[in-house]
């Protein structure tokens, strides 16, 4: 027999805010616009990026089935802890993403015009529950595959500091200049997404030296 419905379980209350995003209409991530609020967000992409074509192709002819990113903005403050964030206010979906959009923009192998967002403005309760189910549902290559798009700078670089997969392959960000590349190559990644799409298991790569993260010339593990 099967359990009753229970509308305030964790999965169904982060698949309403997954669906709830659905419905909102796609604009250019180049026209962010003066967003209100804080809450979840889905970035696609259109373009001729020849790693991304089984993406582009779901999204091309306003289809917009599959981002290659989602993510989430809080309220300012909010990582304080407590209760009393207003997510209706503010701008921390503007900031955030303006943010993605600068670091689109200045990567050398990407246009800004070929990407394109959906947001929604969600009680900052349900915003993490949100994302986690967008990221499940998904499976966004920028957030399971090639780590590091939503980076900020980090400003002086420590020893321990590297440039993030996303950096590798797309290089450009002014503060990614600074730190060191650590073996891992844009051939390497390219590979992995090339397995990804083809069905199988890919882990993550975090930033670091190549031969530390398991990451060999030929991309293998």
């Amino acid at each position: 027999m099967a359990d009753p419905y229970n509308p305030l379980d964790k999965l169904n209350l982060g698949r309403s805010v997954a669906e709830a995003l659905l419905t909102q209409s796609v604009s250019p991530l180049a026209q962010v616009g003066d967003l209100i609020g804080a809450g979840v967000y889905a970035i696609y992409y259109v373009g001729g990026f020849e790693a991304y074509a089984p993406i582009a192709e779901k999204n091309r002819n306003e289809g917009f089935e599959q981002p290659i990113y989602v993510g989430k903005a809080v309220p300012k403050g909010a990582r304080k802890g407590g209760l009393a964030f207003d997510a209706s206010k503010g701008r921390a979906l503007r900031d955030r993403l303006r943010q993605h959009a600068t670091s689109i923009d200045e990567a050398k192998n990407l246009e800004l015009a070929d990407f394109h967002f959906r947001s929604l403005v969600v009680d900052d309760i349900w915003i993490p529950l949100g994302e986690n189910m967008l990221i499940e549902e998904f499976k966004p290559v920028w957030n399971l595959v090639i780590d590091g798009f939503g980076n900020k700078d980090p400003g002086r670089r420590r020893a321990t500091q590297y440039r993030s997969p996303w950096d590798v392959l797309h290089p450009g960000r002014q503060f990614a200049e600074k730190l060191a590349g650590g073996g891992t190559t844009a051939e390497m990644l390219t590979k992995r997404l090339r397995e990804y799409f083809a069905g199988h298991v890919v882990p993550l790569v975090p930033a670091g030296p190549a031969a530390d993260i398991g990451i060999t010339e030929d991309g293998e593990e």
